[in-house]
């Protein structure tokens, strides 16, 4: 794929995931405005944490760490019966774990719900129960997305979350007046929308031509892809292993800080995922396919500069927001959650976790490029060492501070560990001597103080005009009163920002320009030349 074409695609990607990520903060104003920070807030958000737990591995994790790299090698081979035989060998076997831990996870829940010292406990068991099928519908849909991004279709698998919120808003609304409380409700959204997310990329899969269905399950294990793929994710399932260990310790922790810290630990992360999901997710998505074809190829210059371009792209992209969602974390909780149940006390503990979350953004979003660029080599093994080392920096500092600073502590435990993930992956990607890392680590990191004192001029009359402004904007509704400062702010941030990167004629944007600018201008050459 042409840069100027991967550039495209992932636009078109975040967009989509920008719509889906806009749906999801809908869908969490909504809790808040149902559930607020209550105990029922808590139960919903921890029998949803619970089969999410397991999603990481069967989904997101199989399908982007083994999936994709094996798929790639049966379409380099053309062979479509071999490719048929793959695809039915590895839904099968995904089909048979799924089920077992759906059925295990519905029948052990009364086991598992008391470990988070919530107060609500038969509550939690029924949503946890209700909710844990949600886990085989992501799963399709996270196998019929690894299909479609590996031939480089990515619109259907960027559309399908979009659906999925506007199901659970819909059943919120529609079905709570007809329900015990809204927090069932909700749960039977997330079912449903599960459901639709994996059934509507269906035509999409079939539509290019592969056609699966379950086979033996004893020859569906001997097929030498699953078997590739069950070698790939090995490495895998430990590091998944104790990162629900460390997620679980979390929850615990924030389950036993006090009502509410669950909540806001959610809350906040929704807005964190807002980021990292229409850039970060994105361009990892569409990254993977394209450097397991150079890596595949041997094309090392190619898979380096596309490498490079990426990271500088995410840190454009993740630190000027970083600085502005600190700067406007207050305006940006209320304007979005403040309603009914979520109160003043809601709005203060939500910004604290914020403020401590909000640094690790751009080490998250960075670990989620470099990761699926080992991931295309074939080595799962570096980024689950990282991972399992930077959970354990996790668990540690968040034991050693939720005592006492509770929600805050543990947000700051996920950033600390982020960034040491970062370092961790950096050192074992330069293992690899078939890149020149020296240069895009050196690059990079010159890149990010660039941007970073840009994004530090650009806030300063933000700040100025938030202050200033404050004692007119008091009497407005919600909407306006902090829609107002976060709107002309971001405005402010953002016409500073590209000036700056104008007259320091920034090298980085103008081969974006350039590159798309050649893209466009593509299709009119060529149909010039046919005349």
């Amino acid at each position: 794929m042409a840069h100027s074409t991967w550039l495209k695609q992932s636009a078109l990607l975040s967009v989509l995931t920008l719509i889906s990520r806009i749906l999801g903060l809908v869908r969490e104003m909504i809790k808040a405005q149902f559930l607020g920070t209550t105990v029922l807030s808590d139960a919903f958000s921890v029998a949803f944490m619970i089969p999410n737990l397991f999603r990481r591995l069967f989904a997101e994790g199989s399908i982007a760490v083994a999936f994709i790299p094996t798929f790639k090698q049966y379409l380099n081979t053309n062979d479509k019966n071999h490719i048929a035989t793959f695809l039915s060998s590895f839904i099968t076997v995904l089909t048979v774990l799924v089920t077992v831990v759906v059925g295990s996870g519905i029948l052990a829940a009364p086991i598992i719900v008391p470990l988070f010292g919530l107060e609500a406990y038969e509550e939690t068991v029924l949503l946890t129960r209700l909710m844990f099928p949600f886990l085989a519908f992501i799963s399709c849909a996270a196998f019929f997305q690894g299909i479609l991004n590996s031939i480089y279709i990515f619109a259907p698998s960027g559309f399908a979350p979009i659906v999925l919120n506007i199901v659970t808003i819909l059943c919120a609304y529609i079905l709570s007046p007809f329900m015990a409380n809204p927090a069932r409700a909700l749960a039977v959204g997330i079912l449903i929308g599960g459901f639709l997310e994996a059934a509507i990329q269906i035509p999409f899969v079939l539509k290019a031509g592969y056609l699966c269905s379950c086979i033996n399950l004893r020859k569906a294990i001997k097929n030498p892809g699953v078997k590739r793929v069950i070698h790939l994710i090995i490495p895998t399932i430990i590091g998944m292993a104790a990162y629900q260990l460390n997620d679980l310790i979390s929850t615990v922790l924030a389950g036993n800080a006090g009502i509410g810290v669950v909540s806001s630990l959610q809350y906040s992360l929704r807005l964190q995922e807002l980021i990292l999901g229409v850039f970060a997710v994105s361009l990892g998505t569409v990254l993977l396919p394209e450097l397991a074809d150079y890596a595949q190829n041997g094309d090392w210059q190619h898979y380096s500069v596309q490498l490079a371009s990426a990271l500088r792209t995410i840190v454009l992209i993740t630190v000027p927001i970083s600085v502005f969602s600190f700067a406007c974390g207050e305006e940006l909780i209320r304007l979005l959650f403040q309603k009914q149940s979520f109160d003043n006390d809601s709005v203060l503990l939500t910004l604290g976790a914020f403020n401590f979350h909000i640094p690790g953004i751009v080490f998250i979003a960075i670990n989620r490029i470099v990761t699926p660029a080992l991931y295309a080599q074939g080595d799962t093994r570096s980024p689950t060492i990282a991972g399992i080392i930077s959970l354990l920096v996790n668990m540690i500092v968040a034991v050693l501070l939720a005592g006492h600073f509770k929600g805050k502590g543990i947000a700051f435990a996920l950033s600390f560990a982020s960034a040491v993930n970062t370092v961790i992956l950096f050192l074992l990607l330069k293992r690899k001597s078939v890149i020149s890392l020296n240069s895009i680590i050196k690059s990079t990191v010159l890149y990010s103080l660039k941007i970073a004192l840009f994004s530090g001029i650009a806030i300063i009359p933000v700040l100025i005009f938030k202050t200033a402004a404050a004692p007119s904007l008091s009497s407005l509704h919600k909407i306006l009163r902090y829609g107002i400062p976060v709107s002309i702010g971001a405005l402010v941030c953002a016409v500073i920002g590209i000036f700056l990167l104008f007259i320091t004629k920034d090298k980085h944007v103008r081969a974006l320009v350039r590159s798309m600018r050649k893209e466009d201008s593509s299709p009119r050459r060529s149909s010039k030349d046919g005349k």
